[in-house]
C-alpha cells in the first residue's frame, strides 16, 4: 500500500455501507460546486467540472444529486455554500509525510479536527512547506487497461506531451507536468474517450517504509482522515508492506 494511492484502498474497503456512500457523495458534491464557481457550470467547457462528474458517475452518484450540486453553485442559490480549497501538510507515524487537501467552509474547524486526529495517532500538523518539498506536483490521468495496449498508450502519451505512463493489468496511469496537464488530458480524451480520472496531485519523490505499530496507527489515521467531511484527498510518502496489511486485516 503506497502513499500515492491517497489511501484509496482504505476508502474502497468501506464503500459498501450507506454511510460511506453518503460521505463520498458529499465530497464529490463539494468538488462539483467549487468547480462550477471557479469556472463555467458546463462540463463541456469546464474540464474540472467534467472530471468531477466522471468521478460522480464512477461512484454511482444519482443524476439528481449531481444536478442539485451544480444548481447550488449558482449565484443566489438558497442551498449554496462557499468552500475554500485548503492544503494541509503533516507528519504521520513512522516518519511518513502527508499532504491533505480539503474543501471547507470553516478553516478553523477543519484545522482543529485534523490536528486532533493526527495527535491521537502519532502525527502532527506541520507548517506550510514543511513536507511539500518531498513531493512533486504533477498531473495524473487514468484509463482502464482495456482501452489500449501498453505500447499504444505510451505512443499516445508521448504525442500528447505527457511525461510517463505506468501500464498495469487493470489501468494505465499517465503523469504529466502541471503546465502540460490540460493539453495532454484533452488530446488523450479525443483518442480514448473520457478517462477514469484526471487531476492535479502530488507524487512522493521517495517512499518511506512503515511497519509494525506505526503502520497500524497510520492505517487508522488514514481511515480517520478519509472519514472527515472536509478532506478530499490524502497523499503520503509511506509504503506499508502487503504482509503488514494482511496481518492487521487478520
Amino acid at each position: 500500500m503506497a502513499g500515492h494511492s491517497h489511501a484509496k484502498n482504505v476508502m474502497h474497503q468501506k464503500a459498501g455501507s450507506d454511510a460511506k456512500k453518503a460521505k463520498i457523495f458529499n465530497k464529490i458534491a463539494r468538488e462539483i460546486m467549487v468547480s462550477c464557481k471557479t469556472g463555467a457550470p458546463d462540463p463541456n467547457t469546464n474540464p474540472r467540472l467534467r472530471t468531477a462528474i466522471i468521478s460522480a458517475r464512477k461512484n454511482n452518484m444519482p443524476r439528481e444529486r449531481i444536478e442539485r450540486a451544480i444548481k447550488a453553485a449558482q449565484p443566489g442559490a438558497a442551498d449554496g455554500a462557499n468552500y475554500d480549497e485548503v492544503r494541509y501538510e503533516a507528519y504521520g507515524p513512522g516518519g511518513s509525510a502527508l499532504i491533505i487537501e480539503a474543501l471547507t467552509d470553516n478553516r478553523n474547524r477543519t484545522a482543529s479536527e485534523l490536528r486532533t486526529a493526527l495527535s491521537k495517532l502519532g502525527g502532527t500538523l506541520g507548517e506550510s512547506g514543511s513536507v511539500a518539498f518531498m513531493f512533486s506536483h504533477i498531473g495524473e490521468i487514468t484509463y482502464p487497461a482495456a482501452v489500449a495496449s501498453a505500447d499504444a498508450m505510451l505512443e499516445a502519451v508521448i504525442e500528447a506531451g505527457g511525461d510517463n505512463v505506468d501500464s498495469g493489468k487493470d489501468e494505465h496511469v499517465i503523469s504529466t507536468s502541471v503546465d502540460d496537464f490540460g493539453a495532454a488530458r484533452d488530446a488523450l480524451e479525443k483518442k480514448f474517450g473520457e478517462p477514469q480520472s484526471a487531476k492535479l496531485t502530488w507524487k512522493p519523490q521517495n517512499l518511506v517504509p512503515v511497519t509494525g505499530e506505526n503502520a497500524q496507527n497510520l492505517i487508522k489515521l488514514l481511515d480517520a482522515l478519509e472519514d472527515d467531511d472536509d478532506v478530499q484527498n490524502v497523499i503520503g510518502n509511506f509504503d506499508i508492506p502487503e504482509t503488514e496489511l494482511q496481518r492487521f486485516a487478520g
